[in-house]
């Protein structure tokens, strides 16, 4: 794990380095161009942490646009600054990878409200000098992506060759679809689904509650006060992670197997594997996330609903559209189930679009698609090789 560093006389953890100051490429926007919110607040001045991999072509036609997952963030094909660690999706981003960085120029934005560089919670308020707390303004899955796209109106790209993202990444493909379906020649949206389901929304109060509970929450205010409610978010990651796995692949993993003894302690320790898993997930995660940008970033999750916007007929979003789709779901993600992609798959083809569906098989769960799972891969690959056919670009990207 990075160090921490000391600022002005005060020492700050890798994380909180992070928030304000990221190791990536930053986009600074002023108060002369605010990121207009769904809730009804103009945010500004505001900035867009993002990390670039590849080259953009004379033509700025090659770029892919890779939206995160709830807790990840822009550091998908690099070292992670505040773990060390590997990026999160290697299976996917790099040399000869579905999505190849020797042929496209991929973009991976921190989504506003997180916080690794991307003006959250966790930032510091310019009117106060300190950190915005619960006085940020609740932002939106559409907030995301109409920041994204002024991240790309600066990089002067028009048009995206694809938009590529899962779970809460994949969400926000499918508002970029709708949002802005001339600039989006192709998406793959993975495991996700056009609006929360009711179990999920059901879960993640469950996490906020366990984070609101801890006494080192302070309200929101644990920066200005010196503590950080990491049992509470330690506890809400660790009910969030069993929401990612399936039963067969924990009783893969881990059985009833003990760990390190052959006999139960008689205790609450952690006597099984699992129950040390868990906390390993828990105590790892509290390190590198905000616990104020895991209330908002949920919350945004919960509101998501493409089809209340168009007057609760889904097919009417996608109506028109010329972009390509491929729908990917995985039989064991009891989170965001198949039943959600076939309802996506069903409105656009409702709609006229152009769409492929696959649902893969595999016990993996919902982290599927952030895993190394060949099928999934091979079939990315194919999607992608077709779509840059159809654009026209050639191996070099050109």
């Amino acid at each position: 794990m990075v160090n921490a560093e000391l600022v002005n006389g005060q020492t700050l953890q890798p994380q909180e380095r992070e928030v304000d100051h990221p190791s990536s490429l930053v986009a600074l926007f002023g108060k002369d161009q605010p990121l207009s919110l769904d809730c009804g607040v103009d945010l500004a001045p505001f900035q867009i942490a993002y990390q670039t991999y590849g080259t953009l072509n004379a033509e700025r036609s090659n770029a892919i646009l890779v939206c995160h997952a709830l807790t990840m963030d822009q550091h998908m094909a690099n070292v992670h600054p505040v773990t060390g660690k590997p990026g999160g999706w290697l299976a996917m981003i790099g040399p000869g990878q579905p999505i190849d960085t020797d042929r496209f120029f991929v973009i991976c934005p921190n989504v506003i409200g997180g916080c690794m560089g991307s003006t959250g919670p966790a930032s510091t308020n310019p009117d106060t000098g300190k950190p915005w707390g619960l006085d940020f303004p609740i932002v939106t899955i559409p907030d995301m992506v109409r920041a994204q796209a002024m991240l790309l109106d600066r990089l002067g790209i028009d048009t995206l060759f694809a938009v590529v993202g899962g779970s809460m990444g994949g969400m926000q493909v499918l508002q970029w679809c709708v949002a802005y379906p001339q600039r989006v020649f192709s998406a793959l949206p993975i495991a996700c689904a056009t609006r929360h389901s009711a179990q999920n929304i059901a879960f993640h109060e469950l996490g906020r509650q366990a984070v609101m509970a801890d006494p080192d929450w302070q309200q929101g205010r644990y920066f200005e006060r010196g503590t950080h409610p990491h049992r509470g978010l330690g506890v809400a990651r660790m009910a969030a992670h069993i929401t990612y796995l399936s039963d067969a692949a924990l009783h893969r993993k881990f059985g009833r197997r003990m760990q390190d003894r052959d006999l139960p302690t008689f205790s609450f320790d952690a006597d099984f594997q699992v129950e040390s898993y868990l906390r390993h997930q828990g105590s790892s995660f509290v390190e590198r996330f905000d616990a104020n940008s895991y209330l908002y970033l949920t919350r945004a999750m919960d509101y998501f609903d493409i089809a209340a916007d168009h007057d609760g007929v889904l097919a009417k979003a996608f109506r028109g559209t010329r972009t390509r789709f491929c729908v990917v779901s995985f039989t064991s993600d009891w989170l965001f189930p198949t039943a959600e992609s076939r309802a996506i798959v069903h409105a656009l083809n409702a709609g006229g679009a152009r769409v492929s569906f696959a649902e893969i098989e595999t016990d993996k769960g919902h982290d599927a698609f952030l895993l190394d799972v060949p099928e999934f891969i091979d079939i990315a690959r194919a999607f992608l090789q077709s779509a840059a056919a159809a654009r026209g670009l050639t191996s070099s990207g050109t």
